[in-house]
């Protein structure tokens, strides 16, 4: 016998798990985090008069060099490339990137570490938040954003565009990725995590020089030699690492409590509230002291609050060698 429309709990007897807010990474939710960019009350217009700050800067011609050609009237005579004028015979000018069209890429940590959390979602969600946000602003001052996320399957890649369509096409990729992760660890009882050394590695080859990259990652089991390849990569392009914690890591309270191990079983901890010096310091500081930036992101905040911590990276430009200074 079907149990009644009215009975208690009955409305929830058709609900997915996996797209409970907080549980699920939205679509729509990480589309509508824009207005959090465009529309921040009191926010000033960024070096590059767009809305939303970025690691660029209005900067005349910039300093790649992507073609020469022949000098045509009107051309500045500073850009005259002296070397293949006197082997022609014919004046040439050098053509300039514009240094305005910088291109970011987002990587998402979805490992099983990732997919749990205490308070309004899970530290996946959150990561997933962070991203969207950074996109945004990236999307907002001109440049074009890709995507890496990586759980206990193979890879998402999104190729980085600009505009409107290449956030949206970002988007779909941060939830498709964030919905494979959770059904694999659903139906895995390992919860074992890849090194995250392994994403930077492939990360490496993903991003131009003078680009940026932002890792959202709570740095679980970072890996042999992933601090040797957090600095190269920094060096390439300037790495933000989004550092996603949890309340109950940062403030846990006293007692016992059950937890699965890597190999699916149950085991209990017993856990002292202390009021030292919290692992998320640690890993924020030690990162740091790498030269790299880390901002920490509480799961338990609203976007709004994780948008505000991304304001941190207004005014900061990004040279050729990846160093930052305030704009």
């Amino acid at each position: 016998m079907s149990r009644p429309p009215d009975t208690p709990g009955a409305r929830f007897t058709e609900t997915d798990p996996l797209t409970l807010p907080g549980v699920a990474a939205d679509t729509d939710a990480l589309l509508k985090l824009r207005h959090l960019v465009r529309h921040i009350p009191e926010r000033g217009l960024a070096p590059t008069g767009m809305p939303g700050g970025f690691v660029t800067r209005r900067r005349g011609r910039g300093l790649e060099t992507i073609d020469i050609r022949v000098f045509s009237y009107g051309d500045d005579i500073r850009h005259v490339d002296h070397n293949t004028t006197a082997r022609t015979g014919v004046t040439h000018v050098r053509t300039f990137h514009d240094e305005r069209e910088r291109t970011a890429l987002l990587i998402a940590d979805f490992r099983p570490s990732m997919l749990w959390g205490t308070r309004r979602a899970l530290r996946s969600v959150a990561a997933a938040e962070a991203l969207a946000l950074a996109g945004w602003r990236v999307n907002e001052a001109g440049g074009r954003t890709g995507l890496m996320a990586f759980g206990a399957e193979a890879p998402v890649f999104v190729t980085a565009r600009g505009r409107e369509r290449g956030m949206v096409s970002v988007i779909g990729g941060l939830a498709t990725a964030h919905r494979a992760a959770l059904l694999a660890s659903a139906g895995d009882e390992s919860f074992e995590d890849q090194p995250l050394a392994t994403a930077l590695e492939m990360a490496a080859g993903l991003v131009p020089a003078g680009g940026a990259v932002f890792l959202a990652t709570a740095l679980d089991n970072p890996g042999e030699g992933f601090d040797g390849l957090a600095t190269a990569l920094n060096r390439r392009a300037a790495l933000t690492v989004l550092v996603i914690t949890d309340a109950f890591e940062q403030r846990p309270p006293s007692g016992s409590y059950p937890f699965l191990s890597a190999g699916g079983r149950i085991r209990w901890a017993s856990v002292r509230g202390k009021k030292n010096e919290t692992a998320l310091d640690r890993r924020v500081a030690h990162l740091r002291g790498l030269g790299i930036n880390a901002i920490p992101i509480d799961a338990s905040a609203g976007p709004e609050v994780i948008a505000e911590e991304l304001d941190k990276l207004e005014g900061r430009v990004v040279d050729g060698g990846g160093t930052r200074r305030r704009g």
